[in-house]
């Protein structure tokens, strides 16, 4: 034979006849199954009696149960022992009693149960010689799976992890996106080339077979096949197979990145037209809502983040939307302009210490968002119903805007912890405040820039004659005759408390 025939990875093999290891308790079955010595053949026959007498080093696979009397269970062992074999496997190894088991660990004899005693032998078969088959079972299994509608791309992973018998997972250089029959070891994924087209790892925590995800989006992805015990022809046979998946996968993520995008736009839509609407109520509109599981009714937290420069803002959807999976409460996300707009939503008002706790959480996914994108977020107060959700998101979107300015607070900002004049400003930069600010001042932008300028002064300056004509270097008649002259053209009455603050907050807005 031309491999030894291990262990570990016979119950690593996806066809092993329902193979286990048989101790004394499951603690020694589960440590004999690593301790034991690779066996260098396998003999298979009906009974003990007919086994070769040379089966030094080797495992005898017996298909009949065995004796049901403690003595013949001995007779049993002792002679398969007798005869140099290392391993004893038997269907319905349960049977042999405690004192039985004490012999077989004290004599060196391992037992092993097999549902399947032939298909164990096969298995066996396929680690010592059978390199091709066992590589074509693991691409059969592939196809296999592949011919099930998915779901999906989580879904195509569990059809490939229940068909090949092993664990799978999605992943990149920064971890696991998806996985299924099992969790990939971290020690594992350390330890993968994400540089080479096909690559086998082996560390103490298991072993994984991976080859690299030819996706036109999603560069850097590998698909892997894991598992524990697995042997170097078992990682060889795998690397094949996830070579032969891979591009079911790669059609898998085009096909559900399309369906995401258009869902996407619809959510971003949808989020667009509540917020216009404002407060005037449609039945149509809320029942779309509700269709998404948007909630309008109960208690808001709204959120905010943008990018401070260009960024995917789908890719950016991606990433909040998972990483508010991981919160035990309603979360909503779209994206809206130039970045990505979210909020939870409670049934019932939580406790001060719970909104503390969830703004907490916003911070943290900010700070992860901030690794992968250049952003910035703003969270709104809590808020109730659907005027409420609306004016969150609008205190989220104030705060966001603040916070993209803001480097001593992380470019974070929380529209509870701002003052009334921070927030005006910020509104000055609304889009729909913007025009309406140069409509009010047309006359003086086309025909006195100088008196926009000196109006500017005299408004950031409190009001004060002297104070602008020392910023500005003028007399203050100057400045006098110039602020009566910009009255006059704006056909406004600046000692008006309230038409002075929107003058001024309109020459912030078009102050260049």
């Amino acid at each position: 034979m031309s491999q030894q025939l291990d262990l570990p990875a016979l119950l690593a093999h996806p066809a092993n006849g329902g193979l286990r290891a048989i101790a004394t308790t499951p603690a020694a079955a589960a440590a004999r199954s690593t301790a034991v010595v690779p066996w260098r053949d396998v003999m298979v026959d009906s009974s003990e009696s007919r086994l070769p007498f040379d089966g030094t080093d080797s495992l005898a696979i017996v298909t009949v149960d065995p004796p049901l009397t403690s003595w013949q269970q001995d007779a049993l062992i002792r002679r398969v022992r007798d005869r140099g074999y290392r391993a004893l496997a038997v269907p319905n190894a349960d049977v042999f009693t405690p004192g039985s088991r004490v012999l077989a660990e004290r004599l060196g004899l391992t037992l092993l149960h097999a549902d399947d005693p032939m298909m164990l032998a096969k298995a066996c078969w396929e680690l010592l010689e059978g390199r091709d088959t066992l590589t074509l079972g693991y691409v059969r299994r592939v196809a296999q799976s592949i011919e099930y509608h998915a779901n999906g791309l989580a879904d195509l992973l569990r059809h490939l992890s229940a068909s090949v018998g092993h664990g799978v997972a999605l992943i990149d250089a920064q971890g696991v996106l998806l996985e299924a029959g099992g969790t990939l070891p971290k020690a594992v994924h350390k330890a993968i080339d994400f540089g080479r087209w096909l690559d086998t790892v082996t560390v103490s925590d298991g072993a994984a077979a991976s080859a690299r995800v030819d996706s036109p989006s999603r560069v850097g992805l590998r698909l892997t096949f894991f598992g524990t015990g697995l042997s170097t022809l078992q990682l060889s046979a795998l690397a094949v197979a996830a070579e032969v998946a891979m591009p079911v996968v790669a059609a898998r993520i085009l096909i559900d990145e399309v369906a995401d995008v258009n869902d996407a736009a619809v959510a971003s839509g949808l989020l667009r037209e509540f917020l216009e609407r404002r407060d005037s109520r449609d039945a149509e509109l809320e029942q779309r809502m509700l269709d998404r599981g948007w909630r309008t009714t109960g208690y808001h937290l709204g959120f905010r983040v943008i990018g401070r420069t260009r960024v995917d803002t789908f890719q950016l959807l991606r990433f909040v939307t998972r990483e508010l999976a991981a919160l035990p409460v309603d979360s909503h996300a779209a994206t809206s302009g130039r970045g990505v707009t979210g909020w939870l939503s409670f049934s019932a008002p939580p406790a001060p210490s719970q909104v503390e706790n969830y703004v907490t959480a916003l911070r943290g996914l900010h700070a992860a968002a901030r690794r992968a994108f250049n952003v910035a977020a703003g969270i709104g107060s809590l808020e109730s119903g659907s005027a409420g959700l609306v004016a969150t998101i609008d205190g989220a979107s104030d705060a966001a805007r603040i916070a993209a300015n803001r480097s001593a607070t992380g470019w974070f900002v929380r529209i509870d912890t701002l003052g009334l004049e921070q927030l005006l400003l910020s509104w000055t930069e609304n889009d729909t405040f913007v025009p309406a600010a140069e409509s009010l001042l047309a006359p003086l932008i086309t025909r006195a820039p100088d008196l926009l300028e000196t109006l500017t002064a005299y408004l950031d300056h409190e009001s004060g004659i002297a104070a602008t004509a020392d910023a500005l270097g003028l007399h203050r008649n100057t400045v006098s005759t110039r602020i009566a002259r910009a009255q006059e053209l704006l056909g406004l009455d600046l000692s008006d408390p309230e038409v002075r603050l929107a003058v001024h907050l309109a020459c912030r807005a078009v102050k260049p």
